[in-house]
Parts: structure tokens; C-alpha cells; sequence
């Protein structure tokens, strides 16, 4: 599952339907809990790409091969307590939960957690499901490279960049 920028603003009125409109939450300025919503999303973007940075460093300082990134990002993930993946739901659906709990523009909640917990999770997955999508449609395109070599990477890039111009995720 990955979380992209262009989805945000979707997934934040996806948040904002799903809790404000049947009543879980109640805010005194929708708007402004759209922003604080946002805000969480930008936030795990952030994070996110920080640690593709640090991870690539750390490939680069001891010389190992790009395919071992997402197990040294995975590891940095770890340490710093961060969802990556499949883990990214429950990340991002946490932190939302806390920042309802202390929002200044959330005044009363009705729902319990584990109830909150699950509406958000599915909000975030039916969001952020494309990827593993896209991730199928561009192997098939490239499915002539071997998996881990640098022209593989570098192709699978320029697919990837292409298919989410094709759906409209760039």
C-alpha cells in the first residue's frame, strides 16, 4: 500500500464523509479538521521519503545493491516506530486517531476507537490500494529486465511514472 500526494485531498474528504457526515465526530470547523486530516498525510509523505533517503545512504556508504533498499528502509522503519507498507494503515489510522483526540477543531467524538480505527483503515485502504495495481501493470511491461539490476530499476521508474499519468496519479 502507498500513500500518494495526489490522493490526499480524496482521502481527506473521504475521512471528513466518513466520520463527520453520520455524526462519529463533530467539529466546529470542517475545514479546518480537513487541513489537520492533511496535515497527517503530508506529514507520513515526509517521513516516508526521509527514510528512502537515509536508506539509499546507507546502500551507498556500505556498497550494497539497490535491491536490498526496501529491507534497509524496513529496518529504519522499524527503529523510528514508522508503517511502511501494509503497516502504513495502521500508522497513518494511529496518528489520526491522536489527532482527533486533541484537535482543537474536533469537539466531540461518539464513536469508540476500535470503531474509528476501522472506518479509517478501510477509507485508507480503499485509497491507497492503486499501488499494488500499478506495481502489477508495470511488471508486466518490464517483465523482460531480471529483477535487481540497475537498468531494471531505471526502467521500472520510467513505467511507473507513465502508468500514473495514465490514471491520473502523478
Amino acid at each position: 500500500m502507498r500513500l500518494y500526494a495526489s490522493k490526499i485531498s480524496h482521502i481527506t474528504d473521504a475521512v471528513s464523509r466518513a466520520l463527520v457526515e453520520p455524526g462519529h465526530i463533530e467539529t466546529n470547523d470542517r475545514e479546518e479538521f480537513k487541513r489537520d486530516v492533511e496535515s497527517i498525510l503530508r506529514e507520513y509523505l515526509r517521513k516516508d521519503r526521509e527514510l528512502t533517503e537515509a536508506a539509499k545512504d546507507i546502500l551507498e556508504r556500505r556498497g550494497l545493491p539497490y535491491s536490498d533498499l526496501f529491507r534497509t528502509k524496513r529496518q529504519l522503519a522499524e527503529r523510528e516506530d514508522f508503517g511502511i507498507g501494509d503497516e502504513s494503515v495502521n500508522w497513518i489510522a494511529n496518528q489520526l486517531l491522536e489527532l482527533f483526540m486533541r484537535s482543537q477543531f474536533v469537539e466531540e467524538i461518539f464513536a469508540d476507537d476500535a470503531q474509528m480505527r476501522r472506518m479509517l483503515k478501510d477509507v485508507l485502504r480503499r485509497h491507497m490500494q492503486a499501488d499494488d495495481d500499478l506495481d502489477r501493470e508495470v511488471r508486466r511491461h518490464i517483465r523482460h529486465l531480471s529483477e535487481g539490476t540497475q537498468s531494471f530499476e531505471i526502467e521500472y521508474q520510467k513505467q511507473l511514472e507513465a502508468v500514473k499519468d495514465k490514471y491520473g496519479l502523478s
